[in-house]
């Protein structure tokens, strides 16, 4: 970097830093230590559907008062899980409305008499709307999925004698309207000679089945009455030294003493620093590739070292296992399904934001996350939604100045009113899938035009973020027909012949669509879900695994050792060599 730069960017670093400032509150992921010590309530809940025909018996019983049992029959219901799956009731596989769970928590005497201790109530995610009581009081509401939130409940446990049994009451509502993410509308079917009075479904515009509940950990945890509530983290490097920048934010009391160590992956200190913002000063080591775990098996197996949270935020214990074995991630809240004009609406625009401000203050600090996603596939040639996604991608920025923020984008590159604001441009395309059946020998002049003209009107780096074909396990054909392994296979081969011209120009990434076959809503065009994953559903890998196995593998290789002999290096148990 030239002097000048390096002088401009030391003059904006207070600023940028002052901006990550604006992300209000912190959600740290609950571990316990000698301060602070957690309760996790996983397990079996009591669970209920409310099928009356409005989904508001519930409330206008007011089911949250007493044990739920008693308001009617209640099943079992594994907590964390998505209750479409679990019952044999097969209204529940489809079901749209409101259901409540509940468990009753016995807690430790010394959380609910000793007064300098807080007691949270965390949930790790409940899709879509949630609202949550504790022994009958309205405690919490939460609007959005695969995001977790949280309240102090210290006021509601710590009231008179040993009151060590608590009820505690969530209600889900897994309806999707224009303006939740992601958006989706309920068509009433009136015509009474063929449905029933009252008869509605639950529209979507996204290729994912619309899973719901309880679907993360639930716990408790408790800090001192003084706390540190967040951690920012931001990374540089000066010459060979790593520079670690940190803000820390502690809540209760303004008299306290703050000591900060960083630690190694044998938890010896490395660098020391005191006070709630400050810099830690590490010797660089040098650059190793990154052994995956068994978690990971099939991603080592690959060679594969990146994937983006399609279509909404992943686990967080996978992103602390992304970080931990060097797996770059593409961050992407539940902005998919963004297709009609109605979606890009103020409220919308105000949801989006408070999701992408949750994303946000969730993985902030994990190593692994390089970019920020705000939108899959949006409909955005619309005048309205180029609007709108300025104003997402511009509210991310002020949350994260650190990281590129895009969205993926299928649109025609002359029409899309979104791609002129984000950092990267992601495209998804399946050329001699939904258009041109067949005819493979197209893919690499209408990918190469695709790049071509992406890339004259932007300039900007491109990532194919999605490609492939669907692919039915077992079936062969020669020469090789749709749904076939063959086909699948070949058409990768094209793509690959394609992203490999521009690979070493602007072309930066390359995201396979998909992992695995996943599970939709039924159709005509979808045989028991979505089938262009590599391996099944059962993690068998097809045809195309093999080949991508090589591809990746010797990429790899070929940066690792840019001057030798191009060749692949993927024996069974072999790493990076």
């Amino acid at each position: 970097m030239a002097r000048g730069s390096a002088v401009a960017w030391a003059a904006l670093g207070p600023l940028l830093w002052g901006c990550a400032l604006g992300l209000q509150g912190g959600m740290l992921y609950p571990q316990e230590s000698p301060s602070r010590e957690c309760k996790e309530l996983d397990g079996l809940w009591s669970f209920r559907a409310d099928f009356s025909d409005n989904r508001r018996r519930g409330f206008e019983e007011q089911w949250y008062r007493r044990p739920l049992w008693e308001s009617g029959p209640t099943v079992d219901m594994p907590v964390p899980s998505s209750f479409n799956d679990i019952s044999q009731d097969w209204r529940l596989r489809h079901f749209v409305g409101w259901v409540w769970y509940e468990r009753e928590v016995i807690l430790p005497e010394r959380w609910t008499q000793d007064l300098r201790t807080r007691v949270v109530l965390r949930i790790g995610s409940a899709h879509s709307y949630a609202i949550v009581w504790v022994n009958g009081v309205d405690t919490l509401e939460h609007e959005g999925g695969y995001l977790p939130f949280e309240a102090d409940i210290s006021n509601l446990v710590q009231v008179g004698p040993l009151p060590s049994r608590l009820r505690i009451t969530i209600a889900i509502n897994n309806t999707l309207t224009p303006t939740t993410l992601p958006p989706g509308t309920i068509q009433y079917l009136t015509d009474t000679s063929k449905y029933p009075k009252g008869y509605f479904v639950q529209n979507t515009y996204f290729d994912f089945f619309n899973y719901a509940g309880l679907q993360r950990s639930v716990l408790l945890y408790t800090t001192p009455t003084t706390y540190i509530d967040d951690i920012t983290v931001t990374t540089s490097v000066e010459q060979d030294s790593g520079l670690v920048n940190y803000q820390i934010s502690v809540k209760g009391s303004n008299l306290f003493k703050l000591e900060v160590r960083l630690l190694d992956a044998e938890n010896k200190v490395v660098a020391n620093g005191t006070g709630t913002q400050g810099q830690l000063k590490i010797r660089g080591k040098g650059f190793d590739w990154p052994l995956l775990v068994k978690d990971f098996n099939l991603l080592r197996w690959l060679g594969a070292n990146a994937f983006r949270t399609s279509h909404y935020p992943y686990a967080e214990e996978v992103m602390q296992m992304c970080d931990r074995y060097g797996i770059v991630v593409i961050d992407e809240c539940p902005g998919v399904g963004l297709a009609l004009p109605q979606f890009f609406n103020n409220v919308s625009l105000h949801h989006h934001m408070q999701v992408m401000e949750e994303v946000v203050r969730r993985d902030k600090n994990h190593p692994a996350v390089v970019m920020w996603s705000v939108a899959n596939e949006p409909a955005s040639h619309l005048e309205s939604a180029g609007y709108y996604l300025k104003m997402v991608i511009a509210h991310t920025k002020s949350l994260d100045p650190s990281r590129p923020v895009t969205f993926v984008s299928n649109s025609n590159y002359a029409a899309d009113k979104g791609a002129p604001y984000v950092d990267v441009i992601c495209l998804n395309s399946y050329y001699s899938w939904y258009h041109d059946y067949g005819h493979l020998e197209l893919i690499q002049l209408q990918l190469a035009t695709q790049f071509e003209n992406w890339y004259k009107k932007y300039q900007k780096p491109i990532i194919q973020s999605e490609y492939g074909a669907e692919t039915i396990a077992g079936f062969h054909q020669d020469p090789p027909l749709m749904f076939t392994e063959e086909y699948q296979k070949s058409l990768l081969e094209q793509y690959h012949l394609g992203l490999d011209q521009k690979r070493r120009k602007y072309v930066v990434g390359e995201l396979i669509w998909n992992f695995a076959d996943f599970m939709t809503e039924q159709s005509p065009t979808r045989v028991l879900g979505n089938k262009k994953g590599i391996f099944t559903r059962q993690r068998q890998p097809k045809s195309a695994a093999f080949l991508l196995r090589e591809r990746y593998w010797k990429i790899a290789n070929e940066t690792r050792y840019p001057h030798s002999v191009a060749k692949s290096q993927c024996l069974e148990n072999s790493l990076f060599t």
